[in-house]
């Protein structure tokens, strides 16, 4: 498929345009791309989507702190399907599922997710999702910190016990396989914002 990757150049982009091509995928400019991905900075993510939709091209955005309601209104209104994943790690979507599981038995539970100081919001994508699928209330502690990539913990305490959920992203490699994931479902998806890779699995 021709692609155009926003963000080519940054810490994700470095790794997935690579992974991209060997997968069998062509970088192209936007006029010639059949889809768009979307790994850049939450205040330019509106601007970029909006150009590819606009044209009818369906879109999978990873970076996240944009306003998820204004990019479904336009990809709704342009018939366009478009998918955006807090996290496209396929071990980050397990440990929200487990995190969900676990929450129905041990409900008071607290999220921390760590990151490189260079991260531009805070809490994090993933951990605002896992707390929306904790019921919306779980305390968040956000670390940002040189030296780090991804990670996240989910803590559940009960009556003499703890119970941790974590997930630990050591290269942005492991982004790769859940976008090839989104790129190949996209076709499937219905016009408007699907939110979370899980809705893929």
């Amino acid at each position: 498929m021709k692609l155009i990757l926003n963000g080519r150049g940054g810490k994700v982009g470095r790794k997935l345009a690579p992974a991209l091509e060997a997968a069998g995928h062509e970088l192209v400019e936007l006029d010639m791309a059949a889809a768009v991905i979307d790994f850049t900075v939450p205040d330019a993510v509106e601007a970029n989507v909006s150009e590819g939709l606009t044209r009818g091209l369906p879109c999978v955005i990873g970076t996240t702190g944009f306003d998820t309601a204004r990019v479904d209104a336009l990809a709704r209104e342009h018939g366009v399907p478009c998918l955006y994943a807090p996290n496209f790690a396929l071990g980050a979507v397990l440990m929200m599922r487990f995190a969900k599981e676990a929450s129905e038995l041990m409900p008071r539970a607290e999220i921390v997710e760590l990151h490189n100081e260079a991260k531009k919001d805070a809490p994090s994508g993933t951990a605002k999702a896992t707390a929306e699928l904790l019921g919306g209330d779980a305390p968040i502690h956000s670390v940002r910190l040189p030296g780090l990539v991804a990670h996240q913990e989910v803590l559940f305490g009960g009556e003499g016990q703890l119970l941790t959920i974590r997930h630990d992203t050591f290269s942005r490699e492991a982004f790769v396989p859940g976008v090839l994931l989104a790129l190949e479902r996209l076709p499937t998806l219905p016009p408007g914002l699907t939110v979370g890779l899980e809705q893929l699995l």
